[in-house]
């Protein structure tokens, strides 16, 4: 259960900083596991020490969570004790001390490009599912959008005619991503042929639906991309997010400019978009070793 002090934190920052809802679940998630921490512990707020928070990230890291999990956490902590310590619901900081651990090197997976042209073929857009998954795959990998994004796309969002839509992503913030003629063809066959018959008589300006005519969920769109990737025969840990991360690399290895890679996946910092320059340089040294005389 989470202490009541710690829920009155969540509410400030998810109305008065506008974090997005993800962002404050993901929260609330590392406070109720501090919460449920001191209760085991039988220790109130104003107990804790930095020794006390030490104990509970190693327990963390006992039961086997990664160093980025628990770089989360502590940035968390650090913040909820900040904003406590201000109240003047605690007396001291105990966060003041604290490090996070270094963050592990970790490339994302990244399809290749015949890979992702394996992949788009598969579905059956013969049939109504078959066409929605069509454009739906299509437009990720013409975008990058996240998965978030992708599901709370309305019809109002497309403008299919200057080849442009628009997106609310991290914190709120709103952009203009370009989209390909490929995919723009599909999504209007898709709007065309297939969502009027997943409607059905209900009504919806969403505009990805389920076989129910409801809006299409993450984990909706999480087993399905799992699903495709089985029968495309494609061996790598395949998420929704790769296709995002082929998106980013493909155009990169193309030629595109960082700082417009960084626009379009709509990140805040530029050292963000910089992992997929690490992936590129792979590439590089991969194609080199394999046609090169002397590699």
């Amino acid at each position: 259960m989470l202490l009541s002090e710690m829920a009155d934190y969540l509410r400030v920052i998810q109305v008065e900083r506008g974090l997005s809802q993800n962002t404050v679940k993901a929260y609330q998630q590392d406070l109720t596991a501090f919460s449920l921490f001191l209760k085991e512990e039988k220790k109130g707020l104003s107990q804790v020490d930095h020794l006390l928070v030490l104990t509970f990230l190693n327990q963390l890291r006992a039961k086997g969570r990664a160093n980025s999990s628990i770089a989360r956490m502590v940035t968390t902590l650090r913040k909820c004790f900040a904003y406590l310590k201000k109240e003047g619901v605690v007396a001291h900081d105990p966060m003041q001390t604290i490090k996070p651990p270094k963050k592990a090197a970790h490339l994302p997976a990244v399809l290749t490009v015949a890979e992702v042209d394996r992949l788009l073929e598969v579905p059956d857009w013969s049939k109504p599912l078959g066409l929605r998954n069509k454009a739906l795959l299509e437009l990720m990998y013409a975008t990058g959008l996240r998965v978030s994004e992708l599901v709370n796309l309305t019809l109002d969002d497309l403008h299919l005619d200057l080849a442009l839509l628009q997106t609310i992503g991290k914190g709120d913030k709103e952009r203009i991503i370009p989209v390909g003629e490929v995919a723009i063809d599909w999504l209007k066959t898709y709007l065309r042929d297939s969502r009027p018959k997943l409607l059905k008589k209900q009504k919806s300006d969403v505009l990805f639906l389920n076989d129910h005519g409801r809006p299409i969920s993450r984990q909706g769109i999480w087993l399905l991309i799992k699903q495709l990737v089985k029968e495309a025969d494609i061996k790598k840990d395949v998420s929704p997010h790769t296709l995002r991360h082929s998106f980013a690399t493909h155009i990169l290895e193309n030629g595109a400019d960082l700082r417009i890679v960084q626009e379009l996946l709509g990140h805040s910092d530029i050292s963000t978009t910089q992992i997929y320059t690490h992936i590129s340089k792979g590439r590089l040294t991969q194609v080199y070793d394999e046609f090169h005389p002397r590699a």
